[in-house]
């Protein structure tokens, strides 16, 4: 049975740490939130706090050891894109909240001693000393530059390897490489140009400045988007969630009924090995016919494989346009065991299942053991859209966008209509 969790607002004041961080808006201090948090859903013995809001388009996060909380930001926030929050007296709630950074993205990650950050077209790293959470701003170092960023599919998602490697999402500037994007009838390139710079995961050095796609691997190809990208420690693999393709019905209606263009394709969770092709543009995953068939802009007819037969196989799938934001390889200790090394997953939620109903807008867990899925998934935090059951139409109210774990095990949410952030913990006995 699941407990309705009411969460209550915070007071944010708004404080400089040292010299490693700008002090935000003082218009802003001291001053009692308003915003009322939607009512979340979360499994018996949970528990769960709102850390602040108001942060906008509060994208990744990442938790130091102290337990200071960095958030990416996808627009500034009185001037910056890194934003901190640290919580002076443990009740889970941010009281001093200051930024650095001049530069909007995505990505967020803390390994090492170092804190990177993402824009769209750039990696950053900076000195951090995790003990008390401070950055060291004048450390700056790029180490990725000129990336591929259109008008779509831009972010930059991370993650960090145990060799001294740091894996960065170029998503594809298009829905599935058609020779005019999203335009009914115009036919898929092939083969698709997009795939030189963009529509996969590329490694670099996490030490290395100024790095470019020559000095860069191409780790996996043929991944139309992912925004869910993390390193399974306990396999030492990378896997991400692969946003699937959009107009499946819309674009050819002969094959596909609206409810079955709603529910496909599938979003996809892969484990990426080096060399990996996943498919793009050319295949999809039917959900329908639990299979991966070539899509129909390169000759498919919902039963032809012949040209996804060698691709890399997902290792689980979803219902469609779900739209999966995180990934996250839970190790921590505060949760019940069943969770231990276990993979949670925040859908952003979907904008185009209209007139069927609108649905994601959750964080999922799925069981894993040696590495791949060990159980059906199951919905594990709801409630944030604060759409009435069967809503085919309008905007949430929160969308759930980034997850990271903190040293206390606790697990931790972010939303990118308002910038609300969630801490999650068991408190059962």
């Amino acid at each position: 049975m699941k407990n309705i969790l009411l969460l209550a607002c915070t007071v944010i004041a708004v404080t400089a740490f040292g010299n490693d961080t700008t002090r935000l808006n003082p218009s802003s201090k001291r001053q009692a939130l308003k915003e009322e948090a939607p009512a979340i859903t979360l499994p018996s013995g949970f528990n769960s706090t709102v850390v602040t809001t108001g942060l906008g388009k509060a994208r990744h996060l990442t938790v130091a050891a102290n337990g200071d909380v960095f958030v990416k930001l996808e627009r500034l926030k009185d001037g910056k894109g890194i934003i901190r929050l640290h919580d002076t007296n443990n009740d889970g709630k941010a009281d001093e909240i200051s930024g650095f950074g001049n530069y909007t993205g995505t990505g967020i990650i803390i390994k090492n001693g170092y804190l990177y950050a993402s824009s769209d077209k750039e990696v950053f790293r900076y000195k951090i000393n995790e003990k008390d959470g401070k950055v060291d701003t004048a450390s700056e170092q790029k180490i990725v530059t000129g990336l591929v960023a259109a008008n779509q599919h831009q972010t930059k998602s991370l993650a960090l390897d145990n060799d001294g490697n740091i894996y960065v999402n170029i998503g594809a500037p298009s829905n599935c490489c058609q020779v005019q994007d999203r335009l009914k009838g115009s036919p898929g390139q092939d083969p698709c140009p997009i795939l030189e710079k963009a529509g996969g995961i590329w490694q670099f050095k996490a030490d290395k400045t100024n790095q470019s796609y020559a000095e860069g691997v191409r780790y996996a190809t043929g991944i139309r988007n992912v925004m869910g990208l993390d390193w399974n420690n306990q396999v030492n693999e990378l896997y991400a969630m692969q946003h699937g393709r959009d107009m499946l019905f819309q674009f050819w209606p002969e094959m596909f009924t609206q409810k079955e263009g709603a529910e496909n394709p599938a979003e996809e969770l892969f484990k990426i090995t080096k060399g990996a092709d996943c498919g793009w543009p050319y295949c999809y995953y039917d959900n329908d016919k639990q299979q991966k068939l070539n899509c129909p802009e390169y000759g498919g007819d919902r039963k032809k494989d012949d040209r996804c037969a060698d691709k890399t196989k997902s290792i689980m799938q979803f219902p469609g346009h779900l739209a999966p934001n995180a990934l996250l390889f839970y190790t921590g200790n505060n949760f019940p065991p069943k969770y231990r090394n276990g993979a949670f997953i925040a859908f952003h939620g979907s904008w185009n299942r209209a007139p069927e109903p609108q649905a994601g807008f959750f964080v999922v867990f799925v069981p894993f053991k040696d590495g791949m899925p060990a159980g059906k998934w199951e919905v594990f935090a709801d409630g944030f859209s604060g759409f009435k059951a069967g809503a085919s139409t309008g905007k949430a109210q929160y969308r759930p966008c980034g997850l990271a774990q903190g040293p206390d095990g606790a697990l931790y949410i972010s939303d990118d209509n308002k910038g609300m952030i969630w801490k999650v913990t068991y408190t059962a006995n």
